[in-house]
């Protein structure tokens, strides 16, 4: 690689530099320190280098506006995420995590309370993201002194899962998800039970549903059923099956999914495992 000069400082761990006429973003500890424009960077100061094509004007002024201590908190978590789940992120998290903790960090030190109503769902249909969330909560506390809630932690995870190469947008996750919860709300409307948001049978029911959702969304054949068997279910297991339908109904009329009736039945057999407990 040909030595890179600095061609911006944006703070003194990122600088842009000039590469085949492209401009990229090199980051690194202390990188700009004592340096000025045209200085040859020290390829043993380089840990990152990125191109960003569409939002390149809007990272650099994240960079040189935000306080170094939450970029520098992004970058750590990025980094982590990417070993945590041994692959890149898409470069858009650099700008869409960064802009987010800031705003987090800033609220609560104004005291506002942060909540997040997808919490529980989040923590089981994302579970390694949340883990990198928690992690990221103990970073915070530990170099900001600040306390962030599980919620925020959720949040985080949100940005880590959405950035995922192969991930859907963080619109379809979040419409995904609150469909899930607003399902579930139908089941403890509907059959006056208290789920147990830790059992296994909750924890499968949420992955189908988002595994049905999901197929459903990209046109995908579903679970087939054979004919006695769905009559078996509609009959043994009435009332389920009619949260089911409630469900499915709620999904037409909010979203334009169409559950098929094989699905209702499977999803009917998991509610009989949570009215079981």
């Amino acid at each position: 690689m040909m030595a890179l000069r600095i061609h911006k400082i944006l703070n003194k761990n990122a600088v842009v530099v000039l590469d085949d006429g492209k401009e990229k973003i090199v980051m690194g500890a202390g990188i700009a320190f004592q340096k000025r424009k045209n200085d040859i960077i020290p390829p043993a100061k380089i840990e990152k280098i990125f191109v960003m094509e569409e939002e390149n004007e809007k990272f650099q002024q994240l960079l040189r506006t935000l306080p170094e201590e939450y970029i520098e908190i992004a970058e750590e978590i990025i980094s982590y995420a990417e070993g945590k789940l041994q692959a890149p992120l898409n470069n858009h998290i650099h700008i869409a995590l960064t802009d987010h903790l800031s705003f987090a960090i800033e609220r609560l030190k104004q005291g506002y309370r942060i909540q997040n109503k997808l919490l529980n769902e989040i923590k089981v249909l994302y579970k390694t993201e949340y883990e990198i969330g928690l992690w990221a909560k103990q970073l915070i506390q530990e170099r900001l002194g600040i306390e962030i809630p599980d919620d925020e932690a959720a949040h985080i995870a949100l940005h880590i899962h959405t950035a995922k190469m192969d991930a859907a947008s963080m619109n379809k996750t979040l419409r995904q998800t609150t469909l899930i919860r607003e399902m579930i709300d139908i089941i403890q409307a509907e059959l006056d039970i208290p789920i147990d948001e830790d059992s296994i049978s909750y924890q499968r029911l949420l992955t189908h549903l988002r595994f049905a959702i999901n197929r459903i969304e990209n046109g995908e054949l579903l679970h087939s059923m054979d004919e006695e068997m769905l009559a078996l279910i509609q009959t043994k297991y009435g009332k389920e099956f009619a949260c089911a339908q409630k469900m499915a109904e709620h999904a037409k009329g909010e979203y334009g999914l169409e559950f098929p009736d094989a699905e209702l039945a499977y999803i009917a057999l998991h509610i009989q495992r949570l009215r079981k407990r």
